[in-house]
């Protein structure tokens, strides 16, 4: 069976740690999903570390730096911005995502900030057990852009 491209953008604000953002690049490869930097990132594109993660797939992802937030709304203008948090209200499992939506995440150490999950067309959290603090940026991301891609898919 042939899948399509997941016809979305993923957003990584602030990413620190090079093989999250290489295994993020990774999914957007295999996905099809677009992937967008914004700055300041915690590392070097070049760094080894990424190369490492992302392996030979960082020339089919299709990936773009921003040099912040804003400049990157105003580039891709997105149907929806989608902020995951372990603030988040609505669970993952009770959205609809929809063609165009721009999935944001924040920096592994603090997440995203409150002004910007404010800007948020929608504040999601991915469920965990009451006592769980949060989970691997990476691991996020390929959690969240597998359920749009299995709803847009379907």
């Amino acid at each position: 069976m042939t899948s399509r491209p997941l016809n979305l953008d993923i957003a990584l604000l602030e990413p620190e740690i090079p093989p999250n953002t290489g295994n993020i690049m990774r999914l957007c490869a295999n996905t099809g999903a677009r992937l967008h930097l914004i700055e300041p990132l915690g590392f070097q594109l070049d760094a080894k570390a990424l190369r490492r993660a992302g392996m030979d797939y960082l020339q089919q992802c299709s990936w773009q730096q921003h040099v912040s937030l804003d400049a990157m709304l105003q580039r891709i203008r997105p149907a929806r911005t989608l902020a995951f948090s372990t603030r988040g209200t609505l669970s993952l499992w009770e959205l609809a995502f929809a063609v165009g939506d721009c999935l944001l995440f924040g920096a592994e150490s603090r997440g995203l900030p409150e002004v910007v999950m404010n800007q948020a067309d929608l504040v999601v959290r991915l469920p965990m057990l009451p006592a769980a603090r949060s989970m691997n940026l990476a691991n996020c991301v390929a959690v969240a852009s597998y359920e749009a891609w299995r709803q847009l898919s379907l």
